[in-house]
């Protein structure tokens, strides 16, 4: 399972939008965000374009690694 650390996540709020905003990224399946951890772990259906993944969660105020 890939994992992608993601700082500033703090909440349930923060979880629920890295999740979402990971979702409509093509291949990321059940994105699964940990705040205390600072990770997003994903299935991948297909290949992942982890550039995409970055600037998504980047774009909603986050800072993906």
């Amino acid at each position: 399972m890939p994992v992608l650390m993601v700082n500033g996540m703090r909440c349930g709020h923060c979880k629920a939008a890295v999740e979402e905003a990971a979702a409509k990224i093509p291949g990321v399946e059940h994105p699964v965000a940990d705040p205390e951890a600072g990770e997003l772990r994903f299935e991948e259906s297909a290949p992942v374009d982890m550039a995409a993944l970055r600037d998504a969660i980047a774009a909603i105020g986050f800072d993906p690694q």
